[in-house]
């Protein structure tokens, strides 16, 4: 599944699991907009994620893990996370001042 597919998808599933509506994000951005972000017609930036993910009550890592796990249906919830936590003590053990 391609990333722009997936990264709808999880919008819509972390914006259903608040029970909230695409017209109440509308202050957002319209409907159509979000609507066409959730079907993967359209891509959004990382601000408009991490706006989409506060107006949602979420944390923008939740969509993005949301995105990635279906993408990839090998993938479950406690691998990635392994996976990032691990990736993240490497980054921070090799970064100067850690």
């Amino acid at each position: 599944m391609e990333f722009k597919k997936a990264l709808g998808m999880a919008i819509r599933e972390a914006r259903e699991s608040k029970n909230i509506t695409q017209e109440s994000i509308s202050a957002f951005s319209s409907r159509t907009y979000l609507s066409d972000l959730e079907n993967g017609k359209k891509e959004a930036s990382v601000s408009k994620i991490n706006a989409l993910a506060t107006s949602i009550g979420v944390h923008p890592l939740t969509i993005f893990a949301l995105a990635y796990l279906q993408m990839d249906g090998t993938s479950n919830m406690d691998d990635l996370q392994h996976k990032v936590a691990n990736e993240l003590s490497h980054i921070k053990k090799a970064s100067p001042g850690s």
